[in-house]
């Protein structure tokens, strides 16, 4: 069986972000079933403590401690006067990735790759998509992950934003947001990147929150970023693959292992024809359950 490599298998359910100007949040972050905590530098973070949140945050990043967490810092955008500092030291310190918000246009992010020029392969970047104009560029920012040593590997919806940009009404389906979430999803996946869905602002309503996680993985996305901590069990168990999922997942892999099996792209299962891209969607399943601890 020749199943195609994917660049990265890990799970990505949930994604909280922490202001990083609270050393407390910092510290709680350890503690947290979240899949990724995002350490943020730029919206959470007043201009006059930029450069104390900064620092603050290398100092947590190098400290370690988060054990399977992923953990990524989104840093102020590539125009302002804080971004290039904000990349040199959390290069420096060695987060997994830095998220970057107002991603417009394949060259916002191709500034911070190049000053990223250098770095550890291993930190990658994540791009916020967030404007109209990025929705309008989304296949040619997601291309940048083809690129010979590209590191853009997913993409954080801003939904918050983008309805503020277009004025739209949203409804509890997300009526106007369907163009852009399937367009992003779309060029994500045209290039092997993951994506995770905007954030729901009333973190007191779960019910809301877990209908619009549904309708986030039906739309494909694979997690949610989340504002509080309340949240990360509801993304966790909407986005995890279920045990039903899981054991047929298996079962696929298994199946076009058999040495009578081998080299085909279409057995029978069950009555099913199952096709070699079921083997492929059946090895993420598992990969995603095994590294959530959900197998």
């Amino acid at each position: 069986m020749e199943i195609q490599e994917t660049r990265e298998i890990r799970p990505r359910r949930s994604a909280l972000y922490m202001p990083g100007s609270n050393a407390r949040a910092l510290e709680k972050a350890k503690t947290l079933d979240a899949d990724v905590v995002v350490f943020d530098l730029e919206d959470a973070v007043a201009p006059e403590v930029k450069a104390d949140a900064r620092q603050q945050v290398a100092a947590a990043v190098r400290g370690g401690g988060y054990g399977r967490r992923e953990v990524v810092v989104r840093i102020n955008a590539s125009d302002t006067e804080w971004a290039e500092a904000d990349v040199a030291v959390m290069a420096e310190a060695g987060c997994d990735a830095l998220l970057v918000p107002k991603v417009s246009k394949p060259e916002d992010l191709a500034v911070v790759e190049g000053w990223l020029a250098g770095a550890a392969p291993s930190i990658k970047l994540w791009a916020m998509i967030e404007t109209p104009l990025a929705i309008l560029n989304v296949a040619q920012i997601a291309a940048m992950a083809a690129a010979p040593g590209g590191r853009l590997s997913c993409f954080a919806v801003g939904t918050n934003d983008l309805v503020k940009d277009t004025r739209a009404e949203m409804d509890a389906a997300r009526t106007p947001a369907l163009y852009w979430l399937s367009a992003i999803v779309t060029a994500a996946r045209a290039y092997d990147i993951d994506v995770l869905d905007g954030v729901y602002n009333n973190f007191k309503d779960i019910e809301g929150f877990e209908r619009e996680c549904a309708h986030g993985r039906m739309m494909g996305m694979d997690g949610k970023t989340l504002i509080h901590p309340t949240q990360i069990a509801g993304a966790n168990t909407v986005f995890s693959p279920g045990a039903e999922e899981v054991a047929w997942a298996r079962r696929v892999l298994a199946a076009f292992e058999e040495p009578e099996n081998q080299g085909k792209g279409v057995i029978k299962m069950d009555g099913q024809m199952v096709e070699l891209l079921h083997a492929e969607m059946a090895k993420r399943t598992v990969a995603i359950a095994d590294a959530a601890g959900n197998s």
